[in-house]
């Protein structure tokens, strides 16, 4: 799954189209490298995504393609 939908599908960015512009700016780090919108999700990867002042650490651990809001936060577990 790309980047941007699974930050979208995983509720973690609202709308893809902002996830995708976050992408762009340099603000997401897959593995500790600058990630494109389209790079390819894998479990285990771990995301820095960097939010304002904030900076969020996740690790994937379900990849879906559809899920239901209660379920998102199934897809990752926050590090940091």
């Amino acid at each position: 799954m790309r980047l941007d939908k699974y930050l979208k599908v995983s509720r973690i960015i609202k709308r893809r189209t902002v996830a995708n512009e976050a992408c762009d700016a340099g603000k997401v780090t897959v593995n500790g490298k600058i990630a494109r919108a389209s790079y390819d999700v894998k479990v285990n990867d771990i995301i820095n995504l960097q939010m304002g002042p904030k900076l969020i650490k996740i690790q994937v651990t379900n990849v879906n393609e559809v899920t239901k809001k209660e379920n998102a936060a199934n897809m990752y577990t926050v590090l940091s």
